[in-house]
């Protein structure tokens, strides 16, 4: 027979209850402090679930009552160096550390509210509104708030999404030599996503101070928990990773600051990641002003027994059993509030004019308007997407602009992967903010290909080996660069392992900076490599071009010579945006001219290099398409403007030199390697096709792969993909086109 050894798990695991002592012994300040958030929470939600009675609220309005006092117990103990984040319904997170900021020795539940609280009250009103004075400026609404000077550091309508920039927080915390710490809060349905998951294990290894808060309202919009989570304990997930919870009573405020408390010490002892999981409860549907009861997924009786389990009412009678407040303090509070909130409705809401101001019979109310000279112009639509590249006019200490590569001397022949090796080692010398990370970048002797060699060994706190979790170290990277004190430079070893992490790169990374309001830099370099022709097959062998330019948050750079490698990887770790840098296992082993000891000059962004010039016709290529193009053009004899894009996103396409050699040859031939489905040239065709439309004699013609993705197989590979001989081909195209075969 067998032997059966039970096995426990290493991190501790355990329900946290207050007690009566535990209320007696509290901090008077601490619980008027709760109460105050809780009623100014509270009296918000109100606010913002009448206006959207009204149609007021263009949007959802995900409506936190009930949930108060998770926010205010995890919060009011925080400092102002400690970051919050939080997902779509996260009002009262958002108004809880702002409110800690402002008022960072608590709240006097008995005294006025003070005219930094009304505006804060207003601003995030404005926000949730849409107006041009709310905190991302009218673009965020009800689930995208943040205020970085408060800590308030986003938060995020995808579910799960925003856990592991969270994570990146904490790291940029931690490397900077502070105890300070995030918190980051979702719910029962986002336990379940595998970012989480991936986050907590990531946090666990790397021992950040990160505090993974659940709140379980017990529905993901109308699913229970028990319907989906074979555990409905949520808690027991710390567990599966090494990580410490706590399950605590939501609705107690002061059960949740106790739990947070030895929660952050444990964060701030430099002992890794916590848990904690509260159980608390929405007290309306997931959007709007009805109960859950009114869509037939709750029982009113579910919903009454927990309206009696109040936060508010708990503390309130708690204070008075304790002399600290009285019945009537209790209303006058609210009132304070309620008045409060009325003097940010009126500066922001108006009568409509010539309305019946005695209301209308169905609604018994008068009809109400947004003031009008509150909303952002239109003209505010596309701004922010990407930065204004300032930060690239002043000159960096050591560059040379002028680098010119045909001077004697200049350049020597080198392998293209030692100079990306070279140059990465170059700048994180210089540059201590700079850390790279992926997976086996610090093994292998530099990774699968040697584009990271020595970094391990010279920086080995700065080149960071991660796990097998795209989702986790890419969106921990992103939240590292909206931090601002660190640059991370992402290795993807295969450009197809981007589908798997396309939230944080697409929906998270690409957006962030607009979606908040267009001030914040996010400068993150992402690397990866074109792997066609390497028999890896379709989920290895992808060119990601065509993907990301549909993504206007990203810039996309595609070296095609060591040179232009040093220049561009310079320009990409400057800039203030994400910016994607595309190599080719093609380039890696050929040997060409590289910068003999100038590794520092810098190529302007939105700059294409123009490698041939002809009237025949214009070719435009990218990567090591540029190459092909050039023994094609060879081949035939044939002189003609050969463009090698260099950027490629819409923002730093070098429009002048394509649309000056359009003019000239009034015939383009765009080649690229990848497969049509995902082709970077369809939209690039369309595009030329609009803006010279009268300058083509025919219509642009386009060298791509196949429609299906590179096989194992070497004759179907060779078949998938376009190289010399289909850009001979489609140049022959045009020729006929032109009456020229």
């Amino acid at each position: 027979m067998p032997e059966y050894i039970s096995l426990t798990p290493r991190a501790p695991w355990v329900a946290l209850t207050t007690t009566d002592e535990d209320w007696a012994l509290a901090d008077p300040g601490l619980l008027g402090t709760l109460l105050a958030h809780c009623h100014l929470i509270r009296g918000f939600e109100e606010t913002v679930l009448a206006l959207a009675a009204e149609g007021l609220v263009h949007g959802p309005a995900h409506s936190s009552i009930g949930q108060e006092g998770g926010a205010a117990g995890s919060i009011v103990g925080l400092r102002a160096a400690d970051g919050v984040s939080g997902s779509h319904r996260g009002h009262h997170q958002f108004l809880a550390k702002a409110l800690a900021y402002l008022c960072p020795r608590g709240i006097d539940p008995h005294a006025d509210i003070g005219a930094p609280v009304r505006a804060l009250l207003q601003r995030t009103l404005a926000e949730i509104l849409g107006l041009a004075q709310g905190f991302c400026k009218g673009r965020g609404g009800s689930m995208h708030l943040r205020w970085p000077e408060a800590g308030a550091l986003g938060t995020n309508a995808i579910v799960g999404g925003g856990v592991p920039m969270a994570a990146g927080q904490a790291w940029a915390n931690r490397k900077a030599g502070s105890d300070a710490v995030m918190v980051t809060y979702f719910g029962d349905g986002a336990i379940n996503i595998g970012s989480v998951l991936e986050t907590m294990n990531l946090a666990a290894a790397w021992k950040l101070p990160l505090c993974f808060f659940i709140e379980n309202n017990r529905y993901a919009v109308a699913t229970s928990v028990e319907e989906i989570t074979a555990e409905p304990r949520l808690s027991a997930r710390g567990m599966a990773f090494n990580i410490p919870a706590w399950h605590v009573d939501g609705m107690d405020a002061l059960a949740v600051h106790l739990a947070t408390q030895a929660a952050l010490a444990h964060m701030r002892a430099g002992k890794g990641p916590v848990l904690i999981e509260a159980d608390v409860y929405r007290y309306f549907h997931q959007n709007g002003p009805f109960p859950g009861s009114a869509f037939g997924y709750r029982a009113k009786e579910e919903e009454q027994a927990w309206r009696e389990r109040d936060p508010l009412e708990l503390l309130a009678r708690r204070m008075t059993q304790r002399g600290l407040i009285t019945p009537a303090a209790v209303d006058a509070l609210r009132e304070r509030v309620a008045a409060a909130m009325r003097q940010a409705v009126e500066a922001l809401i108006e009568p409509v004019p010539g309305a019946d101001l005695h209301g209308s019979p169905a609604s018994g109310k008068i009809a109400r308007r947004i003031r009008p000279g509150l909303w952002p112009s239109p003209d505010f639509r596309d701004v922010g997407i990407l930065g204004d590249l300032s930060e690239m006019i002043d000159p960096v200490a050591g560059a040379d602009a002028g680098f010119d590569p045909d001077a004697d001397g200049a350049t020597e022949p080198r392998k293209f992967i030692d100079v990306v090796a070279d140059l990465m080692d170059r700048r994180m010398a210089a540059d201590e903010s700079i850390v790279v990370m992926g997976e086996d970048v610090h093994r292998l002797k530099g990774g699968t290909n040697g584009a990271t060699r020595g970094l391990a060994q010279r920086y080995p706190d700065r080149c960071l080996g991660t796990p097998i979790s795209e989702n986790a170290f890419v969106g921990l990277a992103g939240g590292i660069a909206l931090d601002g004190r660190y640059k991370p430079v992402v290795e993807f070893m295969y450009p197809d392992f981007m589908w798997v992490a396309a939230d944080q790169l697409f929906n998270q990374i690409g957006k962030v900076r607009h979606m908040f309001g267009g001030d914040d830099a996010v400068p993150l370099v992402l690397r990866t490599k074109v792997a066609m022709g390497t028999g890896y097959g379709s989920q290895h062998s992808m060119d990601p071009a065509g993907i990301f330019a549909t993504c206007p948050g990203w810039r996309i750079v595609a070296p095609s010579t060591p040179c232009d490698y040093v220049g561009l990887m310079n320009a990409a770790l400057r800039c203030k945006d994400p910016v994607l840098v595309i190599e080719h296992v093609d380039l890696y082993n050929a040997t060409a001219p590289a910068p003999r000891e100038n590794y520092d000059f810098v190529l302007p962004v939105g700059q294409a290099a123009l490698r041939r010039t002809g009237r025949a016709l214009t070719v435009i290529a990218y990567l090591s398409m540029v190459g092909h193009a050039m023994e094609a053009l060879d081949q035939l004899g044939l002189e003609a403007d050969l463009i090698d894009l260099r950027w490629l996103d819409r923002a730093s396409l070098d429009w002048d030199t394509v649309g000056a050699s359009v003019r000239k040859t009034n015939n383009v031939l765009i080649v690229e390697q990848g497969a049509r489905g995902t082709s970077y040239g369809g939209w690039l065709a369309d595009e030329i096709q609009r803006r010279y439309f009268d300058s083509l004699d025919q219509p642009v013609q386009r060298v791509t792969g196949g429609l299906a993705a590179p096989s194992i197989s070497k004759v179907l590979e060779r078949a998938a993909a376009a190289r010399t001989e289909e850009v001979v081909e489609g140049l022959r195209e045009i020729l006929r086109n032109k009456g020229e075969a």
